[in-house]
C-alpha cells in the first residue's frame, strides 16, 4: 500500500509506502502527484482512545454484550480514527463485569480487527466513591472498596486484558491493591473520588499514574483549597485524562488543566457512552434512565447538568484543544496518540520507517476559524483499510 498525505506534525507532502502492518519508506510526492489544497488529507497516527463504554445503544457493561456487538462498538470507532481503544466497563455488579470482560477477550480472539485494536480492558470502578457526585452516573448500590481476589477473577476472565483500573483511593487497603496491580503491569488511575490529601499522595507513592476525566465525577460544590482536583492537578506524577468535548469542562479549565499540567502529561479522551451515537431523547439503562439533549450533551434523565458520559468521538476534543488551550495541530494530535500509548506501555502509529502502520487521514476545516472541525476520511489499522476510501491510497 502507498498512501499520499500531508503529514500532521509539519505540514509536508508525503507519500508513505507500507508492507506488513509497517511503515517501509518515507518519501515526497511523484511530481504528478503534487499535492492541492483540496485533493490530499492530512496524515497522523490513528488515535487511541482509553476510555469507551459503548455505542449506538449498547455497553460493555450489559449482560446483552456478545462478541458480535463488541465488534460492532470497536469497528464504529474506525469511522472517528480510532484504531487503538480500550473498552470500559463501569461500576456493575460481579456477574456483570465478569461476563463483560469474558465476552471482549472473546471477541478478540474471534474477530482479528479487534484483536488489534483493542490495546486493554478499562475498569472504571466499581472500586469508586459511593458519595453522591463523585460517583456520577455510575450506581451506588454496586460502588465499593478494592477487592484484590474479586479483581484476579475478573483478570481471569479478561484472559490478562484489564489494563487500566480507575479507582478512588478512600478506602482502607486502596494502596495495596494499586501496589498489586501495578506490580501486574496495570496503569492504575485515581478517579470517581472523594479522597483527601493524604490518601491521593499514598495513592500515588504506591504507583497510580493518571487522573480520570480530572474535572469530572466531582462534588458540584467543593472546598476551595485543599480539595481533590489541587491534590491531582500539582501532581506531576500523575498524568490527566481530559473529556474536551465542549459540555464536560469549560474552555478556562480545558486551558488551565492543560498549562498547570503540560501536553505532555494530558490524555484526551472520548468517554463515549453506550448511547453515543443515537437521537436525541430519552434511554434507559442497566444504571438509570438517560437523555440526549439537542447540543449533544448525554445527561440524567429530567434535568441539564448532570452529566453522564458523552457522545463525541475524540476528534472532536482534539479540535477543541486548537481553541481551548491554544494548541498547534501536531501537539494536540499526540494528546490523543503517543501520549496515551505511552502510557499504556503499547505502540501506535508512527510516521518513520518500521513505524506501526495505524493512520487517520482526515480534513481540517479552518473555514470558520472560531469553530474549526476535523472530518475522517480513512483509516488504516495495521496496514490495511478498514474505513473509508481515498483516491490518494493505493
Amino acid at each position: 500500500m502507498r498512501l499520499f498525505g500531508i503529514r500532521y506534525d509539519n505540514s509536508q507532502a508525503v507519500q508513505v509506502q507500507v508492507d506488513a502492518g509497517r511503515v517501509v519508506r518515507i518519501d515526497a510526492p511523484l511530481k504528478d502527484r503534487t499535492p492541492r489544497a483540496d485533493s490530499f488529507a492530512y496524515v497522523a497516527p490513528g488515535f487511541v482512545d482509553i476510555q469507551v463504554n459503548g455505542y449506538g445503544g449498547q455497553e460493555f457493561s450489559s449482560l446483552a454484550l456478545t462478541p458480535e456487538k463488541v465488534a460492532e462498538i470497536v469497528r464504529a470507532h474506525f469511522a472517528f480514527g480510532v484504531t487503538s481503544i480500550c473498552p470500559t466497563l463501569t461500576t456493575s455488579s460481579f456477574p456483570v463485569l465478569a461476563h463483560g470482560v469474558r465476552t471482549i477477550a472473546t471477541a478478540c480472539r474471534q474477530f482479528p480487527d479487534v484483536s488489534r485494536a483493542v490495546v486493554g480492558i478499562h475498569l472504571e470502578g466499581p472500586y469508586i466513591s459511593a458519595e453522591d457526585g463523585p460517583r456520577g452516573a455510575h450506581p451506588a448500590e454496586h460502588c465499593r472498596a478494592p477487592d484484590w481476589d474479586e479483581f484476579c477473577r475478573l483478570q481471569d476472565a479478561a484472559e490478562g486484558r484489564i489494563a487500566i483500573v480507575t479507582l478512588s483511593p478512600e478506602y482502607e487497603g486502596a494502596a495495596m491493591f494499586i501496589s498489586r496491580a501495578v506490580a501486574q503491569g496495570i496503569l492504575v488511575a485515581i478517579g470517581h473520588t472523594s479522597a483527601d490529601s493524604s490518601q491521593i499522595r499514598a495513592a500515588v507513592e504506591s504507583g497510580a499514574r493518571l487522573s480520570t476525566h480530572l474535572g469530572n465525577g466531582a462534588h458540584r460544590t467543593l472546598r476551595r483549597h485543599p480539595n481533590y482536583i489541587w491534590d491531582q492537578l500539582a501532581e506531576d506524577r500523575l498524568a490527566a485524562s481530559l473529556i474536551v468535548d465542549g459540555h464536560h469542562l469549560p474552555p478556562e479549565v480545558v486551558k488551565t488543566f492543560v498549562r498547570a499540567k503540560s501536553p505532555q502529561r494530558i490524555v484526551l479522551v472520548s468517554d463515549a457512552s453506550g448511547m453515543a451515537g443515537l437521537a436525541p431523547g430519552r434511554y434507559t439503562t442497566s444504571g438509570c434512565e438517560l437523555e440526549i439533549l439537542a447540543d449533544g450533551r448525554l445527561v440524567i434523565a429530567g434535568q441539564d447538568q448532570l452529566l453522564a458520559g458523552a457522545s463525541a468521538p475524540i476528534g472532536v476534543g482534539v479540535i477543541n484543544c486548537l481553541r481551548f488551550a491554544e494548541l498547534e495541530l501536531a501537539t494536540a494530535i499526540e494528546l490523543a496518540t503517543a501520549n496515551p500509548a505511552r502510557l499504556l506501555g503499547r505502540e501506535c502509529g508512527e510516521l518513520r520507517p518500521g513505524g506501526r502502520a495505524d493512520f487517520v487521514l482526515f480534513d481540517l476545516d479552518e473555514s470558520e476559524p472560531s469553530r474549526p472541525s476535523l472530518r475522517v476520511v480513512a483509516t488504516i489499522l495495521g496496514g490495511e483499510w478498514v474505513f473509508g476510501r481515498s483516491p490518494e491510497i493505493v
